[in-house]
């Protein structure tokens, strides 16, 4: 038997936990692999969903056998056929499921669960009727009548209510609220948040409090803000931020309220580039020509939404923190010692 001097000694393999299952997601017509771009775990935790290319698939981890259950144990096609280029024909919602979130009505059994796609579409469908269609549309209408813009779903939350659906998008100025009662029609606009980034910036809801009522929603911007709405559901149409402050110096990417309602934390990180010799290029430009096609390059980068890279480009990351705020009554947050970068 080897015996290791060393203080920190390198771990086995065998050292580290094995896990209790593993899980499949197979297209059986081609036999490949799906990526998996959104999961949650609704109640009671017998079962756990996920999102793909057109379909919404449920995996059982209750049974005493779990290598019977290593494929889905439900699928849901978010559209009726794939074997066609019409993908659907229009019926149904066609995209990669990249959102998913259960309603919070349910505490024991299954309920409806919503759906987004990167093409912009919103699904509703009951799990306790097999994972029936109960309804979709597309969001892009919305965004745009109310100018804030849209690349693609994110993230879909319900009120902690269950009657209204916040929809938070990529490459967006805002986030919009659904009344999922009845026709299920746009009720707000959420603006004054900047979320011109493909980085996911998500967002928190909370239930409201005191004379206001409602909900509140929390969410994080690009430029290191956070921003607060409060009492949506309320009122309708265009809402702007009830108030803000400036958390980070980066992106927040993530935004969390306790149960509490006291504390919350928030996270960011995003990088940037920089050009090392772009300010003596830029002066070594002949100015006839430099006007022209500046322009040009930047209508180019703007409408395609990416950067050229060059051998002297290089990445800067402005700040990566995770911080703790205490929320007090009717202040802004402030930090402590508690604060974790």
């Amino acid at each position: 038997m080897d015996i290791d001097n060393d203080d920190n000694p390198t771990p086995n393999q065998s050292d580290f936990p094995k896990p209790l299952a593993s899980f499949h997601l197979i297209k059986k017509e081609t036999e490949a692999y799906l990526p998996i771009a959104s999961l949650i775990w609704p109640a009671p935790g017998t079962h756990f969903v996920a999102g793909t290319i057109n379909r919404i698939d449920i995996f059982d981890v209750s049974r005493p056998d779990i290598s019977l259950s290593t494929q889905p144990f439900h699928t849901i096609p978010t559209i009726p056929s794939t074997r066609f280029l019409t993908k659907g024909g229009g019926v149904g919602m066609r995209g990669t499921v990249s959102a998913l979130d259960a309603h919070p009505g349910v505490s024991e059994g299954w309920g409806f669960i919503a759906a987004g796609t990167w093409t912009r579409n919103l699904g509703l469908y009951d799990l306790s009727q097999a994972g029936q269609c109960v309804a979709t549309w597309s969001v892009a209408p919305a965004s745009g009548e109310q100018g804030i813009g849209g690349n693609g779903i994110v993230q879909v939350m319900w009120s902690p209510c269950g009657r209204y659906l916040v929809v938070n998008e990529r490459r967006s100025t805002g986030l919009l609220v659904y009344d999922i009662r009845g026709t299920h029609q746009l009720l707000a606009c959420l603006k004054g948040r900047d979320a011109q980034t493909n980085q996911r910036l998500s967002c928190d809801v909370f239930p409201g409090t005191g004379k206001v009522g409602g909900f509140e929603v929390w969410a994080g911007t690009k430029n290191g803000g956070v921003v607060v709405w409060e009492g949506i559901g309320n009122q309708e149409g265009s809402i702007e931020p009830s108030w803000d402050w400036e958390a980070h110096q980066a992106a927040v990417g993530s935004t969390a309220l306790h149960m509490s309602g006291s504390v919350v934390a928030t996270c960011s990180g995003s990088w940037e580039f920089v050009d090392e010799d772009e300010s003596s290029e830029s002066e070594s430009i002949d100015s006839s020509d430099s006007s022209s096609s500046s322009s040009d390059s930047e209508d180019a980068e703007q409408n395609s939404g990416k950067r050229v890279l060059t051998s002297r480009t290089r990445i800067v990351v402005p700040e990566t923190s995770l911080k703790v705020w205490s929320i007090g009554s009717n202040t802004p947050p402030e930090t402590d010692e508690g604060q974790t970068s």
